[in-house]
């Protein structure tokens, strides 16, 4: 089944989340996403049910085999298309990062790779 782009949100939101502090708690993604307990509730039970994450006894949110590779998928496109933006179109910081978290959940693989390709041929040539 295919995550929707909240899930790959949370996903990404997580695996942030535990290399900033070593740990996830549903509040601690609640808070870094702004959104209810009730929608990080919600989203916990979706993610688990479809094994992206686990609980430990102590309520600690974990990324699974399978969550781990979705949500390092979706931090690499995040952040290429960002570095894309602000590179090859000179956009400013701020937008596109904001840009680049909607931009990641519709992009296909064949336009990544080429947006990969471009943002690596652009800054060699920078360097020249």
């Amino acid at each position: 089944m295919r995550i929707h782009e909240s899930g790959e949100d949370y996903l990404e939101t997580i695996l942030l989340l535990y290399r900033k502090q070593g740990y996830v708690r549903s509040t601690d993604v609640a808070n870094a996403m702004n959104y209810t307990k009730a929608s990080i509730s919600r989203a916990v039970k979706i993610l688990k049910e479809e094994d992206y994450i686990y609980m430990d006894p102590n309520k600690m949110i974990f990324l699974t085999e399978k969550g781990e590779k979705k949500a390092l998928e979706i931090h690499e496109r995040h952040e290429v298309i960002r570095e894309f933006l602000m590179v090859v179109l000179n956009v400013d910081e701020e937008t596109a990062d904001h840009d680049a978290c909607h931009i990641e959940h519709v992009v296909s693989p064949v336009t990544f790779d080429g947006i990969k390709k471009l943002l690596r041929d652009t800054k060699e040539a920078k360097t020249e």
